[in-house]
């Protein structure tokens, strides 16, 4: 079992960044690939960015290569998301997921394990 838990959410202008953290519970951090997902009011859930139990391999939605990035620390058992270069389409609320399948997934079917989710909320 995982539990995952999400910060750095906040308001802030167009232009603006925001680091979002997702804290990991358990000794088998490293084993899983994690997601960034979001999801806007009245719209589905779409992968942001992912990254691979080792680090190595990451993916990015087309909408936001470029501006955000997907890093991961075992030994903190955290990964982030920077985003740089915000605009009023990024606001959504922000989930973190886990896979136990190490590999980069697009698919939120395919996550295991999800926080609860931080709201970013970006004005004009």
């Amino acid at each position: 079992q995982v539990q995952l838990v999400e910060s750095g959410g906040g308001l802030v202008q167009a232009g603006g960044s925001l680091r979002l953290s997702c804290a990991a519970s358990g000794r088998t951090f490293s084993s899983y690939a994690m997601g960034w997902f979001r999801q806007a009011p009245g719209k589905e859930r779409d992968i942001v960015a992912a990254i691979s139990w080792s680090g190595g391999n990451t993916y990015y939605a087309d909408s936001v290569k470029g501006r955000f990035t997907i890093s991961r620390d075992n030994a903190k058992n955290t990964v982030y998301l920077q985003m740089n270069s915000l605009n009023p389409e990024d606001t959504a609320v922000y989930y973190c997921a886990a896979s136990l399948s190490r590999m980069v997934l697009t698919n939120a079917v395919r996550y295991d394990y999800w926080g609860q989710g931080t709201q970013v909320t970006v004005s004009s």
